[in-house]
């Protein structure tokens, strides 16, 4: 890594969520997602801050997701530290140049599904608003990607903000959470159409059970 700018492009490289985010700009009312970027031990070594906020952020964000990763000289990348709510997959950046288009997908560049997996209810009585009985991220857990004709063509696990995104090419597909240990059930099934040059956003809720 000889330059910040590299150090960024290593991180939005390992997970295309981040496609599109921008420094952060001290003057700028409203930046809801940006990144820091600082010098670490070792020529060429960086730490990069990322941060992902939502809800009223005129004001500065009611909510935020914050990431902390290492780049080495060689372009490797350790994630150092993670927290925050889990991130609703409309928060994270959107690229210049792209816009929505119909069935809930965002552009970016990266053919695929994003989405997040949330536990619901938190409270035996949920009062609306409450942060407190918002529904929590679910880590760990196993998300399927089958075909129309029930072939499975991808999987993967969500992180520890309940959040995951599956590379596959544009199609229709069947998007589907496993069993989670401790959780009752599994979600509904979520059909998805996705289009080239898209990342098709799905939301995924467990339930915990709890009345």
């Amino acid at each position: 890594m000889d330059t910040p700018e590299e150090a960024v492009a290593a991180v939005v490289a390992m997970d295309p969520r981040f496609t599109g985010i921008a420094p952060f700009n001290p003057d700028l009312i409203g930046q809801s997602s940006w990144y820091k970027v600082m010098p670490a031990s070792g020529v060429g070594a960086y730490v990069v801050q990322i941060r992902i906020g939502w809800g009223d952020c005129q004001a500065g964000c009611i909510d935020e997701h914050l990431w902390s990763f290492a780049v080495l000289p060689d372009g490797t990348v350790n994630q150092q530290s993670e927290s925050g709510d889990a991130v609703p997959p409309d928060a994270f950046p959107q690229p210049a140049g792209t816009g929505q288009t119909g069935g809930g997908q965002t552009g970016g560049g990266q053919t695929g599904i994003a989405g997040v997996a949330t536990a619901g209810p938190t409270c035996p009585v949920e009062t609306v608003g409450d942060p407190a009985c918002a529904p929590r991220p679910v880590a760990d857990a196993t998300i399927v990607v089958v075909d129309g004709s029930g072939v499975e063509v991808a999987r993967t696990t969500t992180r520890a903000d309940g959040a995951f995104f599956i590379a596959v090419p544009a199609g229709d597909y069947t998007v589907r959470g496993e069993p989670v240990e401790g959780l009752m059930g599994t979600p509904e099934p979520t059909a998805v159409s996705v289009s080239k040059g898209s990342a098709s956003q799905v939301q995924l809720g467990y339930d915990t059970g709890i009345r």
